[in-house]
């Protein structure tokens, strides 16, 4: 069935190494000496879920309890060290927006070429481009080189060309809080259209009111490791119970009583 994702036992690990090479010579030297030293850093570890079609599913954490790695795995961008991931359905990947961009071309060049990356002809994507132009709202710099655009710029492009090539599996990492508040609005608006329309959804956030208002379903990471699995109230209770934070309405409640 298109749209779906399992995930199971997977784990990605990073070396981390220690040693410092200042010169040519020390480099040469660490080639003898087994080379240089590192440690293990597991930043996922045996993480099993499925996220089934047409769900919306949210992931939350702390800074990096895993989050972006998980999405970065779903999306083919990173290979996982132990276990199994199968993906059925057409990805359409919102995680670092400026890397599919060439900096050299135009937005309107870099919308074919994005396009091109996703497995949508050249024919494709010209039917969209006026639609994918006006969401951005970038106006006449749609014909400037990206390199000049503005963070907030690279957004409302990437996003409005991720949200407008059919996705049977959106992946979106933290894009929102990127562009003015009236922009981010539009974009929640359209994730809303596109969950309709029975688009998959897997979503990073740290803004609990999005993850409760566009997620089913809500994961909870901590320190790479899979901690909750849920509803979005209970979810983003043990993240803050995770976090030793307690909002203030519901302190104020425990001290009354």
């Amino acid at each position: 069935m298109p749209g779906t994702l399992s995930f199971q036992d997977v784990g990605l690990c990073f070396r981390m190494y220690r040693e410092r090479v200042d010169t040519l010579k020390e480099a040469v030297l660490g080639l003898f000496r087994h080379r240089s030293r590192y440690e293990e850093f597991w930043a996922l570890r045996h993480a099993s879920l499925d996220v089934r079609s047409g769900e919306s599913v949210g992931l939350i954490g702390h800074n990096g309890s895993g989050k972006s790695t998980l999405l970065k795995i779903a999306a083919g961008v990173l290979k996982p060290s132990e276990g199994k991931v199968r993906v059925e359905g057409r990805i359409s990947p919102l995680i670092e927006l400026a890397a599919g961009f060439d900096g050299d071309l135009t937005g309107r060049d870099n919308i074919f070429l994005n396009g091109a990356l996703m497995g949508h002809s050249r024919k494709e994507m010209a039917g969209k481009l006026d639609r994918i132009v006006e969401f951005s709202e970038l106006g006449e710099f749609i014909d400037q080189p990206v390199k000049n655009y503005s963070s907030g710029m690279y957004a409302r492009l990437g996003f409005a060309i991720a949200a407008d090539v059919d996705p049977e599996i959106l992946i979106i990492d933290e894009v929102l809080a990127v562009g003015d508040e009236r922009f981010q609005a539009k974009c929640r608006e359209r994730i809303r259209g596109i969950r309709k329309s029975g688009c998959t959804i897997f979503y990073v956030s740290h803004g609990m009111d999005s993850v409760a208002e566009l997620c089913d379903r809500v994961i909870v990471l901590h320190h790479g490791a899979l901690v909750f699995d849920g509803s979005p109230e209970p979810a983003i209770e043990r993240y803050r119970e995770l976090q030793g934070f307690h909002p203030p309405d519901a302190a104020h409640a425990r001290t009354a009583t």
